[in-house]
């Protein structure tokens, strides 16, 4: 008996826990870019979108604690630019003394990507990855990576 009941709380417990780890997991990350002529550039964009109720750690949190967010993109045979990182908004979290910089909802980063006159093929694929701190005003999970591909057509 006590070890059918051990047994019913330690899996009720387990499925609870995947509900919460699959909450801090609710983060879409997307991404677009716009056909790029030879010679010319474009802008791309990827887009984190955050679930009510959980907030990201901005670029710059303003926190020793706190792990920012930094996405890096790269190109073979192109030039990625400088990604601009959105303003976050300042916000007392209950687990620090001190304001933290995040973003909720939805957050943006943009960079350029310029394409040489010489570039063979009509596709060009982007690799990014995005490392972000998914937190609720009162804990913060581990860091996660993720990554996607952005494909821009050649002409």
């Amino acid at each position: 008996m006590k070890k059918t009941l051990f047994s019913a709380i330690l899996s009720l417990s387990l499925i609870f826990l995947a509900g919460v780890l699959v909450e801090t997991n609710a983060q879409t990350i997307r991404g677009s870019i716009g056909t790029i002529k030879r010679g010319g550039a474009t802008r791309a964009t990827v887009v984190i979108d955050i679930p009510d109720g959980l907030h990201v750690n901005s670029s710059r949190p303003g926190s020793e604690y706190a792990i920012p967010t930094v996405v890096k993109a790269s190109a073979s045979g192109a030039k990625v630019g400088t990604v601009m990182y959105p303003r976050g908004k300042n916000r007392k979290l209950a687990f620090s003394e001190d304001t933290i910089n995040v973003y909720e909802g939805r957050a943006a980063f943009t960079f350029n990507v310029a394409v040489p006159a010489n570039f063979k093929g009509g596709v060009l694929k982007i690799p990014v990855v995005v490392r972000y701190q998914a937190c609720t005003d009162e804990v913060c999970y581990p860091p996660k990576n993720k990554e996607i591909t952005l494909t821009a057509r050649v002409r």
